[in-house]
C-alpha cells in the first residue's frame, strides 16, 4: 500500500549484524497514527536528500513481519519513495506541525502507563510531555563501532563487488561516524517518576559533529554548545519528546524507551503567564 506520512523521527544510525547500518524513520500518517519503517539501510538512499522532517513522504509499505511492533512497516519498493510537497513550516507557533502531530493522540504524560501499553504490545512510538526537564547528559561511550561489524561490512561488499560497479561498492561500505558520547535527558512525568533516556535523534548527531568542526576539534567546547541547544532552549519552549521503543526490549524491559526525537515549539503566551 502507499502511505503518507509527514516525517518527525530520524536517528542516529547504528550497526546490525543483519542488516548493515541502520536508522529508524518515523512519522504520523494522513489519519494520525505513527507508522514506523523500519529496518531502513543506511547506503541504500541519499539520507540527508531523502528524508527531510516535516515533510510529507510517499512509502510503498508492507507490514513488518520480523518486527512485530504495532506501528513497524518495511519499504518493499525503493523506487516509489518519493516526497510529497514542501516542508511543514514553524509559523504561528508551529501550529500546522501540532495539527498534524497531535491530531489523533494527545500527549502522554505518564510513564507507567506508555510501558505497560509497551509490554501490552499496544504502542511502540508516543508523543510525550514530560513535567519537568531536570539535566541534560553527556557521558563518553565506546569512540569507534566493534571491529567485527566492520568486517562484517567490508566482506558483504567484496562478496557483491563483482556484481557491481565501483560506485556501487563504495556506497556499499560507506560507514557512519560512531558518536563518542551518549546523550540523555532526565526527566520526571506527572506522578514524579524521574527517568535517564539516552536521546537517539539524527540532528543531534549531525549538530556535534558541526560544533566540533567549528571548535578545531575541540570537544569539550563542541559539547558545550550542544549543551547550550538542548539545555539552554528549555526555558524557551513546549518541549515534547518523540519516544520509541528498542525492537530488543520492547515487550518485557523495566523500560523500553529511547528519545528519538525532540519537539520543541515555542511557549505560547497563555502558558507562560503560569
Amino acid at each position: 500500500m502507499l502511505k503518507k506520512v509527514l516525517i518527525t523521527v530520524k536517528t542516529y544510525p547504528t550497526i546490525s549484524d543483519k542488516y548493515d547500518e541502520l536508522v529508524c524513520t518515523a512519522g504520523i500518517d494522513e489519519e494520525g497514527n505513527w507508522v514506523r519503517m523500519y529496518p531502513i539501510p543506511f547506503r541504500k538512499l541519499d539520507y540527508e536528500q531523502q528524508y527531510i522532517k516535516y515533510q510529507w513522504m510517499e512509502f510503498p509499505l508492507v507490514k513488518n513481519t520480523a518486527d512485530h511492533r504495532p506501528e513497524s512497516y518495511s519499504v518493499n519498493d525503493w523506487s516509489k519513495v518519493s516526497p510529497v510537497g514542501e516542508v511543514i513550516d514553524t509559523q504561528q507557533g508551529w501550529h500546522r506541525r501540532k495539527e498534524i502531530i497531535f491530531k489523533k493522540h494527545q500527549p502522554a504524560t505518564n510513564l507507567s502507563s506508555i510501558i505497560q501499553q509497551a509490554h501490552d504490545n499496544h504502542l511502540s512510538l508516543v508523543t510525550f510531555k514530560p513535567s519537568k526537564i531536570i539535566d541534560f547528559l553527556c557521558e563518553p561511550c565506546e569512540r569507534t563501532w566493534k571491529q567485527e561489524k566492520l568486517d562484517l561490512l567490508k566482506f558483504k561488499s567484496q562478496q557483491m563487488s563483482l556484481l557491481q560497479s565501483e560506485e556501487e561498492v563504495r556506497k556499499e561500505f560507506l560507514v557512519v561516524d560512531k558518536l563518542p558520547y551518549k546523550f540523555s535527558y532526565v526527566f520526571e512525568d506527572d506522578a514524579g517518576t524521574r527517568s535517564t533516556m539516552m536521546i537517539e535523534d539524527w540532528e543531534l548527531g549531525m549538530l556535534y559533529w558541526n560544533c566540533l568542526k567549528g571548535c578545531e576539534g575541540d570537544e569539550h567546547k563542541a559539547i558545550e554548545k550542544v549543551k547550550q541547544k538542548y539545555w539552554g532552549k528549555i526555558a524557551q519552549t513546549d518541549i515534547h519528546l518523540f519516544l520509541g521503543t528498542t525492537k530488543q526490549y520492547h515487550g518485557w524491559a523495566k523500560n523500553p524507551f529511547v528519545i528519538i526525537g525532540v519537539f520543541w515549539p515555542p511557549i505560547e503566551p497563555q502558558q507562560a503567564l503560569f
